[in-house]
């Protein structure tokens, strides 16, 4: 069986070693500043910080993927070419770019493949022709896929282009435009894929009102439960809304993407690595899920079933999709 390479988040130096020593075979982090599309305060890597990441992650033979995944300001691209330039200096094996500019200046200055290019899925690349357009132009060798796909169309892409395909398996679950929301940007006034905040927590409040706990965002009440029940964390996308006649989650319900049972599918149709979301969370989280994707990835490709029952503690509502890869959306 084809060993599918497990790519694993780090928000901070302890997630980063816990990563590793759970059996990432990869691990993807940023700078902390905004080229990095998790720009959260206590998040993130400094520059000496990265070089030691880098560092610990050769040495147990595991690779480092940088993202450098926002869209540039105008006039700021010093500070973004400065990361790229950084992120090769110290050794890592990727960088995870999404602008067609900072593309094309990491493809000049770093001639010879190294760092590697893989597209963010910010630049939502969703079928082979813009996949092999972004391989001639820039030399792109892997692209991560947006979660807006289902397995025979990844399939399809797969047959069609030459360049790697890198899938989310576990974790927060985007149904938008994968970082370009409209609706997060227009309701907090932070773009998510200039800012690095989707549902920034600096717009959150959680409010009683006549005996119900209000989750609000930006002032915007996208959440109401009753008495003790837990309010979700609000993202616009999985909020509680009327449309019509219809009272409810329009977009998705809270709950996390867990793809485990899907590995042998994702494997046949040719993806190369499995990506698990979260450089937001704990370090306990990490290792917990880091451990049983690991487990599972070995378990397929020595042909033995997956275990897919695991995680469902560390799920958003203790509850998990499939997402669009069955197409069960509302």
């Amino acid at each position: 069986m084809k060993h599918l390479e497990l790519v694993c988040p780090a928000g901070t130096p302890a997630a980063f070693r816990v990563a590793v020593d759970a059996g990432a075979h990869a691990v993807y982090c940023g700078f902390n500043d905004e080229t990095n599309a998790r720009n959260f305060p206590g998040l993130n890597f400094s520059r000496e910080e990265l070089a030691e990441a880098i560092a610990y992650a050769h040495k147990r033979k595991a690779r480092v993927l940088v993202a450098i995944n926002t869209f540039p300001r105008a006039g700021a691209l010093p500070l973004w070419h400065k990361a790229v330039d950084d992120a090769a200096r110290f050794g890592a094996d990727a960088v995870i770019l999404a602008d067609l500019g900072l593309l094309e200046y990491a493809a000049g200055k770093h001639r010879g493949g190294r760092p590697r290019l893989h597209l963010s899925v910010q630049a939502a690349a969703a079928n082979a022709e813009a996949i092999n357009f972004y391989a001639e132009a820039f030399g792109v060798k892997r692209v991560v896929l947006p979660r807006v796909l289902s397995v025979p169309e990844i399939a399809v892409i797969n047959q069609a282009t030459e360049v790697e395909t890198e899938v989310f398996v576990f974790g927060g679950l985007c149904v938008m435009a994968e970082g370009r929301c409209s609706l997060s940007s227009y309701a907090t006034g932070k773009s998510p894929n200039m800012n690095g905040a989707c549902s920034p927590a600096s717009h959150v409040e959680y409010k009683q009102v006549g005996g119900r706990l209000e989750s609000r965002l930006g002032g915007f009440a996208i959440h109401a439960v009753d008495g003790a029940a837990a309010a979700p964390y609000p993202t616009i996308c999985k909020g509680y809304f009327q449309a019509g006649d219809y009272r409810g989650h329009v977009f998705e319900d809270p709950s996390s993407l867990d793809a485990a049972e899907l590995i042998p599918k994702l494997a046949e149709a040719g993806v190369t690595a499995l990506k698990i979301e979260g450089r937001q969370r704990s370090r306990a989280y990490v290792e917990a899920v880091v451990r049983s994707f690991r487990k599972a990835v070995d378990a397929h490709a020595a042909g033995r079933p997956i275990d897919a029952s695991e995680l469902v503690a560390l799920t958003e509502g203790q509850k998990t999709t499939s997402g669009a890869y069955r197409k069960t959306w509302r």
